[in-house]
């Protein structure tokens, strides 16, 4: 079966989509479980200890604490509260933390840093899965055992106010809530009104035990502004306000109750300097922990520095505090300093039903849990508390019982700690056949691709798929009795454990027969390769030919790329890659030009292997195809080489400066966006110009920019769509200056701030409409009028409405790098890429580079934490999920998506032959595939190493985001290609 070079490599694309899915979803674990019964069944709480002696204490302990209010501010830094900014903005609070009855904590949140999975820490106990990053768009209910279910089960009466999420995840747990949508995040002001409005209503009522409020305002600022923006210092003072409101309604009302009441002080996370979070960052992971109550009454002198604990130890401390069991899947400890003013019988029962629970869950996830050093800590801890028990009923006065007590309570608290570290380390269990299964349909369409070079960059772009011959269909049945014998068996004994096991037989069945097919059409391919011999065969004309420095630099950079993702550091500061490669790539490509330009020897010009006839590059060696250059292959009018160095003196010293402005382009971008890890710390001119000092410059710039965005696009647009840039441009600018980033002439102040909505929607106008007319034209010249010049323009116009859409999602101080993206690929175009003629794969390559490092110019990077959220909600009032998803994703891989189109367009507009375009396709698809292909045999090597869930696991996720928009990407070059070869 033949197939056209895009079309084949679409549908590898396509597969091998399915496979990273399948390799994801079998990666990404699940956390350890209890496997005691169902989930929320309760037990019998253990015994208290005893050596020959019986005890009374059998139930669980009273609560602690008549009322508990939680307040959660969403992304608060742990040093808001403890430091420089906690004492300007928050006064009360500091002097609680300082001086007052409390007990302060810097307690730590595991990556991945976002609110649903933060949630489910602190209310379980455990540790969420990575994949919840994914979840947290669309919460479902949470079955796992947790503090609020056995608030409800005790008969609790809980009342909750803020992010919808905990609504989603106990639908019906609370007895009155208000939700609010977490992700809207223009609005930082409504949506902590909606939460402080119920509070003196509530406060005065008694007819509630645990009351929640999260606030969101803090996150939302963060995700628009910054954590250096002015509205942080207010929007701390409107939350110190509220804990004093809280708390003296709370000390008011402990004067007709027995049992004091609690107030607790958290975050889900924290912020980090860009605003975002999902990371690992010190600013992302440490948030304040803060116990307010008057059972904590301190001495005069008595210093408490908070100390540093882990967000998972909030579920049993809360648990204690209401006298509730432990959560099952809990792996924290009990925070000792809420409960060191009990007695100390009380005290050694706190941590004995901790230890117990702990010892509990390491034995049904560890086997050999009998070695581990905190389960022989618990036993030795469980012998000497019997001890003191036995000590105890026989003289409870004596020296030696207190003397006892305190060496017990050291043991139990070594216990703890190790039984919380050994349970973290063993969070999660993976599904290593699903993994198996997804690498090694990745594998093979990598092996495919490498193994059709020859044929799908011919000069036919056409290649042969042997489906229908005898060898393969024998060696098909075979080997797919092979692999579902082997499903059998796996599935047999992973039982329900394994995700692809859980599928369908159907479905199970036609991934097996897949991975078949692929395994027999590599057999082919490689069968023919060397039955005629060639397999990198040179072509003869090109025997004594080398490869050219640009041919050496993009195989050298592709494969140093795949290389260097080995190590963290490289993925951490992966950027460092990328500009290094597209720097020396404008240094290449400025010694191909002056090597035109200049005359040799000989008075012409010097032997270069896209012009001469005797120096053929490798590329053609291996498509087999003639040395000389294919002038139908990127097509139009081409200088013969005497031409190049003749040009007309201006023109020529365009040329040759062409690649030092790239050069300067990029360099002038770099400073603009810190990212990655090591500097991202560290000031750059994009916080320099968000600052409210220098709204002016900014404005100057986010205006220069539109107007080279306009001189750069309107070039090749039609009247109509002149207008709609220019209008939609406008309205650009005017978003901005509605939300007060930018300035406006004749307006003073910030009075007339708003969300920007009416502004946003003007500009979706524009770009819907310049959209509309690319597509029109494209239909127009595949049905009614076969005019490739017509279909140049409707590609145009799509490539203009996505610039027009990149404009508006882009943060002002990012327009920058669009303008001088659309520059480059301007200067490019026309100064290097045509008088060059630089085949269709190389010009593919050169804009893959260039669009991964516009992905980093915009100060993207391999955290969670760098995608800007509040792109998905320009122009929208209110949360929708489909639109807001689209709108974030394509805000953060503009550059790749933007430079993707302009290859379209370049190749649609030099290219007088349907194959070019195909080829591409072809060439994106491979180049795409290694990095992935690696990365998935390097995650699963190194599944275990310190570093996979702050390093290795989101870059994962960005790899597959990146692949699934490649396969887009492919479609729509397959889908061009048969147009333009359409008769």
């Amino acid at each position: 079966m033949r197939l056209g070079s895009g079309t084949f490599a679409a549908c590898c694309v396509v597969i091998e989509v399915l496979g990273v899915a399948l390799f994801l979803r079998g990666f990404f674990p699940v956390p350890v479980r209890s496997s005691s019964g169902t989930e929320h069944q309760t037990e019998p709480p253990a015994p208290e200890p005893s050596a020959g002696a019986s005890s009374n204490w059998t139930k669980l302990p009273p609560p602690l604490f008549s009322k508990v209010v939680i307040v959660l501010i969403d992304a608060l830094r742990d040093d808001f509260v403890f430091g420089s900014k906690g004492v300007k903005f928050m006064p009360y609070t500091t002097y609680l933390v300082e001086k007052g009855a409390s007990h302060s904590f810097v307690a730590e949140a595991k990556p991945p840093t976002v609110t649903m999975p933060r949630i489910k820490a602190l209310v379980t106990g455990s540790l969420p899965g990575f994949v919840d990053v994914i979840r947290n768009l669309n919460s479902p209910a949470l079955l796992e055992d947790n503090v609020i279910t056995q608030a409800k089960a005790a008969g609790k009466r809980m009342i909750f106010y803020g992010d919808d999420t905990w609504v989603k995840l106990f639908p019906k747990h609370f007895v009155e809530y208000d939700g609010t949508t977490s992700f809207f995040v223009s609005d930082y002001t409504e949506v902590d009104d909606n939460v402080t409005r119920h509070l003196d209503k509530v406060l005065k009522r008694g007819d509630w035990d645990v009351l929640i409020l999260h606030y969101l305002g803090l996150d939302h600022i963060g995700h628009t502004s910054g954590p250096r923006s002015p509205l942080i210092g207010r929007k701390l003072s409107e939350m110190d306000g509220v804990l004093v409101k809280i708390h003296t309604a709370l000390l008011a009302e402990e004067r007709e109750t027995l049992l004091p009441n609690l107030l607790v002080l958290c975050a889900d996370h924290g912020m980090s300097e860009t605003g975002g979070h999902g990371a690992s960052s010190t600013e992302e992971v440490n948030t304040p922990l803060v116990f307010i109550s008057s059972a904590f009454e301190r001495k005069p002198g008595d210093i408490r520095h908070p100390k540093h604990v882990q967000q998972t130890d909030l579920a049993a401390t809360l648990a204690v505090g209401l006298g509730l069991p432990i959560p099952k899947h809990s792996v924290g400890s009990l925070l000792f300093p809420i409960v060191e003013g009990k007695a100390m019988r009380e005290q050694l029962r706190f941590l004995h039903l901790n230890a117990v629970q702990l010892s509990k869950l390491l034995q049904e996830n560890v086997p050999s849990f009998k070695k581990e050093p905190g389960f022989q800590q618990f036993k030795v801890s469980e012998r000497l508390h019997a001890n003191w028990i036995r000590l105890y009923l026989e003289d409870s006065n004596s020296e030696v019982l207190v003397s006892l007590g305190t060496k017990v309570r050291r043991q139990y608290l070594d216990a703890l700690r190790t039984l919380s570290l050994s349970l973290s380390r063993q969070v999660a269990h993976y599904d290593a056949y699903s993994m198996a299964v997804g690498t090694v349909v990745v594998l093979e369409v990598l092996v495919l691709l490498l193994l059709s070079i020859p044929q799908a960059l011919s000069s036919k772009a056409e290649l042969d798929v042997p489906l229908s011959s005898p060898v393969f269909s024998l060696l098909f049945y075979l080997t797919s009795l092979l692999l579902l014998a082997l499903h059998v068996m796996v599935c047999t004994s992973a039982g329900r454990s394994c995700y692809f096991c859980s599928l369908s037989w159907l479905t199970a069945g036609a991934v097996m027969l897949l991975i078949s097919a692929l395994l027999c059409v590599v057999a082919s391919a490689l069968t023919k390769m060397f039955l005629d011999g060639k397999l990198l065969r040179k072509s003869p004309a090109c025997s004594g030919s080398e490869w050219s420095e640009l041919e050496l630099l993009i195989l050298l950079g592709t494969m140093g790329h795949v290389v260097s993702l080995g190590a963290s550091s490289f993925i951490e500061e992966e950027h460092q890659t990328w500009y290094f490669l597209v720097n020396t790539l404008c240094l290449a490509l400025c010694h191909q030009v002056y090597k035109n330009y200049f005359p040799g020897p000989d008075g012409g010009p010097q032997c270069h292997p896209y012009i001469a006839d005797g120096c053929d590059c490798a590329a053609a060696a291996l498509q087999g195809r003639k040395p000389a250059w294919d002038g139908a292959e990127l097509g139009g009018i081409h200088e013969s080489p005497a031409s190049l160095a003749t040009r007309p003196g201006n023109e020529k010293w365009v040329v040759l400066a062409s690649p030092w402005l790239i050069l300067a382009c990029c360099r002038l971008l770099r400073p603009l966006n810190q990212t990655g890890v090591q500097w991202a710390h560290r000031p750059d001119l994009g916080h320099w110009l968000t600052s409210s000092d220098h709204k002016a410059e900014l404005s100057v710039l986010a205006a220069l920019s539109l107007v080279v965005l306009f001189a750069l696009v309107q070039r090749r647009c039609s009247r109509a769509s002149k207008i709609a840039m220019a209008l939609g441009l406008l309205g650009v600018y005017c978003y901005r200056a509605a939300l007060g980033n930018v300035l406006l002439p004749w307006r003073q102040g910030s009075k007339d701030i708003s969300k920007g909505i009416v502004e946003a929607r003007f500009v979706y106008v524009f770009v819907l409409g310049i959209l509309f007319t690319g597509t029109r034209d494209l239909l127009k010249s595949q049905v009614t009028v076969a005019d490739p010049a017509v279909r140049a323009a409707g590609l145009w116009e799509l490539h203009s409405g996505l610039v027009l859409l990149a404009a508006l999602l882009l943060r002002p101080h990012n327009l920058p790098v669009l303008a001088l993206g659309l520059l480059i690929q301007t200067v490019m175009a026309k100064f290097i890429w045509k008088p060059l003629r630089h085949d269709a794969a190389e010009v593919t390559i050169m804009h893959y580079w260039f669009g991964q490092a516009f992905f980093y110019f915009q100060g993207n990077s391999n955290n969670v934490a760098t995608v800007d959220v509040s792109a998905g909600f320009v122009g929208l009032g209110t949360y929708v999920e489909v639109p807001a998803v689209f709108l974030t994703a394509f805000a953060t891989y503009t550059g790749p998506v933007l430079w993707a189109s302009h290859l379209v367009n370049f190749l649609s507009s030099e290219s007088s032959s349907g194959g070019s375009l195909s080829r591409a396709c072809f060439c994106y698809a491979l180049i795409c595939s290694l990095p992935v292909s690696a990365y998935l045999i390097l995650v699963t090597t190194l599944r275990y190493h310190l570093f996979i869930w702050s390093v290795f696991s989101p870059k994962l996720l960005y790899e597959g985001m990146h692949l699934l928009i490649t396969a887009a990407v492919c479609v729509f070059f397959t889908a061009m290609d048969q147009t333009n070869t359409k008769p």
